[in-house]
């Protein structure tokens, strides 16, 4: 597998001036962005996956790169186990004189704030805007008079109650609230589930962004007010219409150098997560109206466009997916299942090396604290990765999972001193009593008796100490997985499974090694971990 041949899975640049929705098809869910002089930043939920907060930065809009991440780990003892749905919620980013603020909701424990001059390096260690449960989707703004205050949404499965939007002064330095603030906006009538809102301020207008009609099938309204507390007008400024995408949703206004408008938003795709678009934006008669095909002020998203004119062509890119492992730090497409120790793993001239880590024997792969995982890149692919398991201890359990609501993993299985292979599949969404470990045969022999290999007579025993597993996604559904002693000759194994989203969260691929024995563990080496493309 050569690193100068692999290619990015999804480019929405076409290279010709013009780019293709979703600019990027990836689970950036809840996504913000600012544009900072000729920089723009993006970020989004991460929920209870480490490094937290994804930072994302473009020259263009179109094409973006994973630059940073604003929490090293979450601050609470709970999520030094998987949390699923839990953590950090539509976190929002801006840019105030000369310091980058990002707040970030936990609905279970509060209203985090962290700073930065520089994006690019350390963040602030979060602090506590304020400590309250139920209260989501916060964002900050600075009027002309230099009073500060924070609009935000309310999640119903731990406060009681949505579908209310609130607004609450701050200190300027986004330290404290100042009191208590105020409800102003009620959208049970007519815009139920509002949430995600972002405040701006335009030619006199305070205006609320924020989506509503639920996540998969909603649209974007945009409340107006002449004073910030309210009475509000509101009005949908763009829906699904007859495009093929379903609720357009919560994301951020950001404008160019030379004065254009366009509006980043996600698409809920189900196992592919939630996917992120870009549309254009124009004002007519103080309204935003979004995307094309508008109708008396409401737009619909459009699957093609000119590009963001910002003065220079940029080349065509995306986030990196493959991994050859070389460097002293992970990439920063990876992100563990929890909060995470720097014991776990180690980067070194021979690759990543993963230190098997304790594990029940009854505990499901989903609530694995060790799993490295990345998300999706395209909605149809395949993983070829490169396993050395010389190193595997008795009651070791090393491989590659695919991890949704329906997870399903091919991993080697050290037993009596021998090798073998399993496919462990389960459901955390419901009883495990659905899970499932099955050891699967191979056609190994060919390969012992072509190479010169010995060991068992037993199919079920695997020959080698080098496990090469490629796993196959078809249409962002489909889940197979192929197996073999060398990286030409992969045979099928196990059953093909039909993944699941998570929690608010799409389908994520890794690697993993844990230890289910009484001993303490070996490790697994891992050479590489390449995305291609699947031909049809």
């Amino acid at each position: 597998m050569k690193r100068e041949n692999v290619q990015k899975m999804w480019i929405a640049d076409q290279g010709d001036g013009t780019y293709k929705n979703p600019i990027l098809y990836t689970d950036y869910s809840d996504p913000d962005a600012i544009r900072v002089g000729e920089d723009y930043f993006l970020i989004a939920s991460s929920f209870c996956n480490t490094p937290a907060v994804p930072l994302l930065h473009s020259k263009d809009l179109v094409n973006w790169k994973v630059v940073n991440y604003i929490m090293d780990r979450l601050p609470f003892e709970r999520y030094e186990k998987p949390a699923h749905g839990c953590g950090t919620w539509a976190p929002s980013i801006r840019f105030h004189e000369g310091v980058y603020y990002v707040f970030i909701p936990m609905p279970d424990e509060g209203i985090l704030m962290c700073r930065t001059e520089d994006p690019f390096g350390k963040w602030s260690e979060p602090a506590f805007v304020r400590k309250v449960v139920g209260w989501i989707d916060p964002c900050p703004f600075w009027d002309e008079d230099g009073k500060a205050y924070m609009v935000s949404a309310f999640a119903r499965s731990r406060i009681g109650f949505k579908s209310m939007l609130y607004i609450t002064p701050i200190a300027p330095d986004c330290s404290r609230e100042l009191d208590d603030g105020r409800f102003v906006y009620d959208g049970h009538a007519t815009q139920p589930t509002i949430e995600g809102p972002k405040l701006y301020k335009r030619g006199g207008y305070y205006y609320i962004f924020a989506p509503a009609g639920g996540v998969a099938t909603g649209w974007q309204t945009v409340l107006r007010s002449r004073n910030i507390y309210g009475p509000y007008e509101e009005r949908i400024v763009l829906r699904q219409g007859s495009s093929p995408v379903n609720g357009p949703h919560q994301g951020a206004w950001v404008d160019t150098p030379g004065g254009e408008d366009w509006f980043i938003h996600f698409q809920d795709v189900g196992n592919a997560g939630r996917i992120l678009h870009l549309q254009p934006m124009r004002w007519v008669d103080d309204w935003p109206v979004i995307g094309g095909n508008d109708v008396d002020g409401c737009g619909e998203p459009v699957l093609c466009h000119k590009k963001p004119d910002v003065g220079v062509q940029y080349p065509a890119d995306a986030p990196e997916d493959s991994d050859f492992f070389q460097g002293e730090k992970l990439g920063l497409q990876w992100q563990w299942n929890a909060n995470y120790k720097e014991s776990w793993y180690h980067l070194g001239k021979e690759g990543l090396t993963l230190y098997a880590q304790p594990c029940g024997y009854r505990t499901q792969l989903c609530d694995v604290g060790n799993l490295l995982i990345q998300k999706w890149p395209a909605p149809r692919f395949q993983i070829t990765t490169c396993l050395y398991l010389e190193n595997l201890d008795e009651g070791d359990v090393a491989g590659m999972v695919s991890l949704g609501g329906c997870y399903t993993a091919l991993c080697a299985v050290k037993k009596g001193g021998k090798l073998y292979l399993q496919q462990r599949t389960g459901n955390w969404t419901r009883d495990d009593e659905i899970r499932e470990t099955v050891t699967v045969a191979g056609t190994w022999e060919k390969e012992k008796t072509a190479e010169g290999r010995g060991g068992s007579d037993d199919p079920e025993v695997f020959p080698g100490e080098i496990l090469y597993i490629r796993m196959k996604v078809y249409d962002a559904v489909d889940i197979s997985f192929e197996a073999g002693i060398s990286k030409d000759a992969l045979y099928p194994v196990g059953r093909t499974t039909q993944a699941t989203p998570g929690r608010w969260v799409g389908v994520k691929a890794g690697l993993f090694a844990i230890q289910e024995g009484p001993g303490e563990g070996g490790s697994l080496r891992a050479g590489y971990f390449v995305f291609e493309p699947l031909q049809a």
